[in-house]
């Protein structure tokens, strides 16, 4: 069928060119008058049509598969990409038509007739390619937008849903790998300390999966707990747990996608890396700091206050010993290595508060007293 279509095609094309062009061919080739019948132009169109079909029967075939290689190349696209990069290509036409057409006018014949079709060209290729390369943000876009306008409309049925809510509405939280596998953001999460969608890109849950794929059986570990972790958070929390399909794909660091990811969608990064919280803090998207918040709500020390510690180990200076705190809070305890195995009394000296962490100096009550 498409074979009979593409030579009918090809008659109707090649009488169009015999009726235009053949009866001037003959004229000016020949001493024929311009009033002959051999000049006439159904015979032109006649000869047209003759002559192309005879020629269909050398490559018809090249272009019947030539039709056929597009369509099985088309069926085989998904529908997103096909739908994506066509409206790609049309913005692309569109804006260049818009720039085209003050062009037109142009005395000059490269500006007016070779530059517009350049731009078509060019901008119509980069409107495709753009369509189609970033089809995974733009779905994502349109879904998380769907499901704030489907979780409105059920707040409104409700009766819960204020006008002003929209403008302080929680952010979207990012996970990044090193707080899924640190595993205490589940218990966060179950406190209701975190508000809004909890999303976790795919790019993240692909870093985690070839983790808990190593071969290293610590590396391993650490992985299948994040796995793990997740789930609960899925199955067992009130929380809502999305998946972002995405990828930023002009990006390979999964740190720099999580903050590309964050500035698209207007979310917070949701961390216990130190670098990556500097980068942030850098690039001005916000970020929350699982180590920040474990900092900020342990005991306040106060110098001068007692402890009751047990001593464990050496400090890394001359006759200092360390103990732990219930929360893992670090305290030296100067001339402590006597101690060591012991529970003791001691007296907080200072507080120094770190990146790391919070570290207390105290020295045995045991020495005050003797002093």
């Amino acid at each position: 069928m498409l074979k009979k279509v593409v030579q009918l095609f090809i008659v109707i094309a090649g009488g169009t060119i015999g009726f235009l062009f053949i009866p001037d061919l003959i004229v000016g080739l020949s001493d024929v008058p311009q009033d002959s019948w051999m000049a006439n132009e159904y015979i032109g169109m006649v000869l047209g049509a003759i002559i192309l079909y005879l020629l269909t029967f050398w490559f018809v075939d090249y272009i019947v598969n030539f039709f056929m290689w597009v369509e099985e190349t088309l069926v085989k696209v998904p529908v997103a990409d096909l739908l994506f990069g066509s409206l790609g290509l049309i913005v692309g036409l569109i804006v260049a038509f818009l720039v085209n057409i003050p062009l037109q006018d142009n005395p000059i014949l490269v500006v007016s007739q070779v530059l517009p079709i350049f731009l078509t060209v060019i901008l119509g290729y980069l409107g495709f390619q753009v369509g189609f390369k970033r089809r995974d943000e733009f779905i994502n876009l349109l879904s998380l937008a769907n499901k704030k306008e489907k979780e409105k409309d059920r707040k409104k049925e409700a009766g819960q849903y204020d006008d002003e809510e929209s403008d302080f509405a929680p952010k979207t939280k990012i996970l990044d790998t090193s707080v899924i596998i640190d595993g205490r953001i589940a218990d966060i999460c179950q406190t209701h300390f975190l508000e809004g969608t909890i999303l976790i890109p795919q790019f993240v849950l692909e870093e985690l999966q070839h983790i808990a794929d190593s071969s290293d059986v610590l590396k391993r570990n650490r992985g299948r707990r994040g796995l793990d972790v997740l789930n609960r958070m899925q199955k067992e929390l009130p929380v809502n747990v999305e998946i972002y399909e995405g990828d930023i794909e002009d990006v390979q660091e999964v740190d720099s996608k999580l903050v590309k990811l964050a500035k698209l969608i207007n979310g917070i990064v949701v961390t216990n890396d130190f670098n990556l919280n500097k980068v942030c803090e850098f690039q001005n998207v916000q970020v929350l700091n699982i180590n920040d918040l474990a900092n900020a709500v342990k005991p306040v020390v106060l110098p001068g206050e007692e402890l009751t510690v047990q001593v464990i180990k050496d400090g890394k200076e001359q006759n200092q010993g360390v103990a732990y705190l219930d929360d893992g809070t670090m305290i030296v305890v100067e001339e402590g290595k006597d101690y060591i195995g012991r529970t003791i009394e001691v007296l907080v000296t200072s507080v120094l508060q770190t990146s790391a962490g919070r570290m207390i100096f105290a020295k045995p009550k045991l020495l005050e007293k003797a002093l």
